[in-house]
């Protein structure tokens, strides 16, 4: 525990609460990396708790795998930090091959060995770790242990994927785009996959671009664009800091547009009368003054609801439209 990062280890008073320590699994400081003369990671500043689920989200050509493979330690950075459980790729690699698992975007199996022969392969380069009839199962591939790896889906590949490279029973794993290409009920299943990960107390770090995969996913996401990070929070909280709220509301009497044009975080009033739709800069700062003007106005309020900016808004907006 000594040299694991520590966030708010700290006492009140002798007599007083104590915070719990909360170990970090990953800290990343000033990571930088170059692919002749592009910048792939741009001074990236990261931090990851354990047992938590973070998204890299970004534009192709953002660095996301570039980042990854560091993390991985496939790949040296050209500058900065990069910590995985207290530790680093220079001065313990063989432990951390042991403590971390990978699942990258295309993982090539030998056709001809069967999904069994294939995990009790991998799990022979680890000293410890689940027996290979509960990674079968975990990946829910135990009726297909018999069958040739060559005669597997996709969506079956991928979970044989993550079944190798959780064979050492890993403190984190990185997923790189686990489910792309993958069809709606093979990535849902995928999605229940990573989620049994995370109940077991893995750390997760995952790229990905679906934007609904890491909504559902992941506690933090990182938006990267051209190497950098733009911005950084859970899925719900970007979306809301993201963009206007919008406002649709139903009254038993028309109100003024004038009236609600003059309201406080108004940005546009896009329909006025007995159902109202605007643009608001917040909510906080209007609901007291709407409620004031419905009475005001003798009117009775009959529905009410809210729209914020998704992910996927905040997304397109900090990233140009995915444009690299």
């Amino acid at each position: 525990m000594t040299a694991l990062a520590i966030h708010a280890a700290s006492a009140t008073s002798v007599a007083g609460p104590v915070v719990r320590a909360v170990p970090l699994a990953i800290r990343v400081r000033s990571l930088s990396a170059r692919h002749g003369d592009q910048v792939a990671v741009d001074r990236l500043d990261m931090e990851v708790a354990a047992g938590a689920c973070v998204g890299l989200l970004g534009p192709n050509g953002a660095g996301k795998t570039t980042t990854l493979e560091i993390l991985e330690g496939l790949r040296r950075p050209t500058s900065g930090l990069v910590e995985l459980l207290g530790t680093t790729w220079q001065l313990d690699p063989a432990g951390l091959r042991r403590r971390t698992g990978a699942v990258l975007q295309e993982t090539r199996f030998q056709d001809r060995l069967t999904v069994a022969e294939t995990v009790r392969l991998f799990r022979s380069f680890y000293p410890s770790g689940p027996a290979v009839d509960d990674l079968l199962r975990l990946v829910d591939l135990a009726g297909d242990a018999g069958r040739r790896v060559g005669a597997l889906s996709g969506g079956q590949r991928q979970r044989l994927a993550i079944a190798t490279a959780v064979v050492g029973d890993p403190e984190i794993l990185f997923l790189d785009e686990p489910t792309v290409g993958l069809d709606p009920i093979s990535r849902k299943r995928l999605w229940g996959l990573i989620g049994e990960l995370r109940r077991r107390g893995a750390t997760i770090v995952l790229s990905t671009h679906y934007l609904a995969e890491a909504e559902a996913l992941c506690d933090r996401v990182l938006i990267l664009d051209r190497g950098r990070l733009v911005a950084e929070g859970a899925p719900r909280e970007l979306g809301r800091a993201g963009g206007p709220v919008t406002i649709e509301l139903r009254v038993s009497r028309p109100l003024a547009r004038a009236a609600l044009e003059r309201m406080p975080a108004v940005r546009r009033v896009l329909a006025d009368g007995a159902e109202c739709s605007l643009e608001l800069e917040s909510l906080h700062a209007f609901l007291p003054a709407l409620l004031a003007l419905i009475e005001r106005s003798g009117a009775i309020l009959l529905d009410i609801s809210t729209e914020h900016a998704s992910l996927e808004d905040v997304f397109v907006r900090l990233t140009d439209g995915g444009e690299s």
